[in-house]
């Protein structure tokens, strides 16, 4: 194996000891060896990147293209989907090519939705009073703003996940028809137990909206939204606001579960304030109210991601939500954390953003073990991402732009993430900050960079050059790294 970034520096005088860094708390552990300053990982990168040969040599991209083929690239391979961006298509994806034109997938923005129900649904469809939502000791990937699209979902689907929902759409803008409001209803074939969440502030609409989604789209639960803390949504008296609005919170719940064939469920924080929890009251009435299940976010609206979440809090709401399953959220990143937040006594635990961290985490809390992922795997997975992403936004300028544009948003967590192998101890925590760390190859130094400009570069080795004065800014603040 070609020598680590880390003794490629240490060989310059680069790499002196700062071990004392990697017991600072809030600061992820890792090994001094590995440990740089931010002058010197921003050297390193833009060094190697002038060291490269020019791409049209055909050697500019070798750290792509000789590494070896990870488990995650044979499982795609397997299934006839192509393999590299520029190679040829497998024997399997070339039959797939000469199907006639009429059966490939029209291409664009969920041009094809439909506006009537599949009538296979209404042929297996349950008595309402007999539909039930049996998820228990499941893992729920979160409906997450943004980075929570169909592409991501896939790729959580394939690491493990057994329950995904779509990200939080308007009902106002639904009710409008608002096309990019419907496109985040839409839903992969992969996704077997699939819902979408719903956010609003007014039982009318609300119930409106659900009467109408239950005529048009297939879904397996309706999720409402009692968790949103952002002020756009929070001040018009949806999101987390409507928990301390209960009667207009029971109308949304009983009209909803009235026109609704399938289950719903509702998404809550431990309250509004910070340490004035709400969740252990209003359980009980949101079962009676005909909740079929509730996820509790350990965290209030005001302390949004400052503090841990509070799991011995959830621990007491399973008491008073019982026997209305109750879901535990908040700061799972390993398979301990998952572990642990099963003790407290929780029907099973919904994943945020520790799956944007590490999307495997799910098979590493089915498996029991901590992965050791390689950078090569990592980009495999990136890879994947960018061909479910033209596949579903279209391989047009657009399209392109438009997948570049979500993987951007998603490479600005997976830089958080610091390899299992250069940890000083075990797990990462979700609150650990990454220090400046030199990986064990270039590729993987370069995904640790929380500089824009080099999550461009990996953006432009899976799908060419940006356009002409592109700028990127991430939309959550918690992401704008300077």
């Amino acid at each position: 194996m070609a020598e680590s970034a880390a003794e490629a520096l240490a060989k310059s005088g680069g790499g002196e000891d700062l071990g004392a860094g990697a017991l600072v708390p809030g600061v992820a552990p890792i090994k001094p060896r590995y440990l740089t300053t931010k002058e010197k990982f921003h050297e390193f990168l833009e060094t190697r990147e002038q060291e490269k040969p020019s791409q049209d040599t055909g050697e500019g991209n070798h750290y792509v293209h000789d590494l070896a083929e990870p488990e995650t690239k044979r499982i795609r391979l397997e299934d006839g989907q192509p393999g590299q961006l520029g190679e040829g298509p497998t024997e399997e994806a070339a039959e797939h090519l000469e199907q006639p034109q009429a059966q490939k997938r029209a291409r664009g923005q969920n041009k094809g939705r439909p506006h009537i129900k599949p009538t296979h649904y209404d042929k297996n469809r349950l008595c309402p009073s007999l539909v039930q939502l049996d998820i228990t000791g499941k893992l729920y990937l979160a409906p997450l703003t943004t980075c929570g699209n169909l592409p991501f979902r896939r790729i959580c689907k394939r690491f493990g996940a057994d329950v995904t929902c779509g990200e939080m759409a308007v009902c106002t803008n639904l009710l409008q028809g608002q096309t990019s409001e419907w496109a985040l209803l839409k839903r992969h074939q992969c996704e077997d137990i699939f819902g979408v969440q719903l956010e609003g502030a007014f039982p009318d609409t609300m119930t409106k909206c659900a009467e109408l989604l239950n005529r048009t789209i297939e879904v397996d639960f309706v999720d409402i939204n009692v968790g949103c803390p952002i002020d756009l949504v929070y001040k018009k008296g949806g999101g987390c606001a409507l928990m301390n609005r209960s009667a207009k919170f029971q109308q949304i719940v009983c009209g909803m579960n009235q026109v609704l064939d399938v289950p719903l469920t509702v998404k809550i924080r431990t309250g509004v304030q910070d340490r004035v929890n709400l969740a252990h009251r209003l359980l009980p009435k949101l079962r009676d109210w005909g909740a079929a299940l509730v996820t509790l976010h350990g965290r209030s609206r005001e302390q949004r991601y400052t503090k841990l979440a509070d799991w011995q809090y959830i621990k007491q709401c399973v008491t008073a939500a019982s026997p209305m399953p109750l879901f535990g959220n908040g700061d799972i990143l390993s398979y301990e954390d998952a572990n642990c937040a099963m003790q407290t006594g929780v029907a099973g635990i919904m994943i945020a953003r520790g799956a944007l961290l590490k999307p495997w985490l799910f098979t590493e809390i089915k498996e029991q073990r901590h992965w050791d992922i390689s950078s090569s795997e990592r980009l495999d997975i990136l890879r994947d991402f960018t061909n479910y992403g033209l596949e579903h936004w279209g391989s047009d300028t657009q399209g392109v732009e438009k997948t570049r544009r979500f993987l951007l948003e998603w490479l600005s967590f997976l830089c958080r993430y610091v390899p299992v192998g250069l940890l000083e101890r075990l797990p990462q925590r979700i609150n650990e900050r990454p220090p400046y760390y030199l990986g064990r190859d270039y590729l993987e130094t370069l995904m640790a960079s929380q500089k824009a400009a080099d999550w461009i570069h990996i953006s432009e080795m899976l799908l060419g050059p940006v356009p002409p004065n592109f700028v990127f800014v991430p939309k959550h603040k918690a992401n704008a790294y300077k």
